[in-house]
């Protein structure tokens, strides 16, 4: 991000934007829910590198860059998503890690548009956006994985519903709620556009 220039107009706005939903979901310990569910999950501790990524944004993204935290969350949940955590300091490499993580949560069934992009992470270009997808993780790990800790509430279930003819028939003889209720009070019968108000 040092060779990233700052913004101005419409980008300061969005960075802006973005620093306020980070500190507001700090504030509704979102965070260091998530923080806490990936260290209970891939024994990762945050304080063994000094770091506090439940309040400052830099040390979250500093504890999860280099993509190695996230893979070890994904392979406990899903054994053998990724085959190889590279510990390298290169930067590509780094971002590969998160590549390989964000593939591995598609193919456990998190939505696409639910993950967040490499960059938002390597970047730090929108940290919210990260604690969404990592919750989303955390939702489907409580479908999938019902042994482990899930992250935020049960993730809904299609709830299918089959009528049978009678009942169908019923339906359609029915009167709505909506036409069989009062017609008093407010409404447009006597209206006449075009005379003026009388007033006594």
């Amino acid at each position: 991000m040092a060779n990233r220039p700052e913004g101005f107009g419409m980008t300061a706005e969005l960075n802006k934007k973005i620093a306020e939903e980070w500190k507001d979901m700090v504030k509704r310990n979102e965070v260091a829910k998530v923080v806490d569910w990936i260290e209970a999950i891939s024994a990762e501790s945050a304080a063994k590198k000094d770091l506090n990524p439940r309040e400052k944004d830099c040390d979250f993204h500093e504890w999860l860059k280099d993509g190695t935290v996230l893979c070890k969350l994904i392979n406990v949940i899903k054994p053998g998503s990724v085959k190889k955590v590279n510990t390298s300091k290169m930067a590509f490499i780094q971002m590969e890690n998160i590549g390989n993580f964000l593939s591995s949560c598609q193919a456990f069934g998190v939505p696409k548009e639910d993950l967040f992009q490499t960059v938002s992470l390597f970047e730090r270009t929108n940290l919210p956006q990260v604690i969404t997808g990592i919750n989303a993780l955390g939702r489907k790990t409580g479908v999938n994985r019902p042994d482990l800790p899930r992250l935020g509430p049960k993730e809904a279930q299609e709830n299918k519903r089959e009528f049978s003819e009678e009942v169908l028939r019923e339906g359609q003889t029915a009167l709505p709620l909506a036409s069989s209720g009062s017609n008093k009070g407010a409404s447009q019968s006597g209206m006449s556009f075009g005379n003026q108000r009388q007033i006594n």
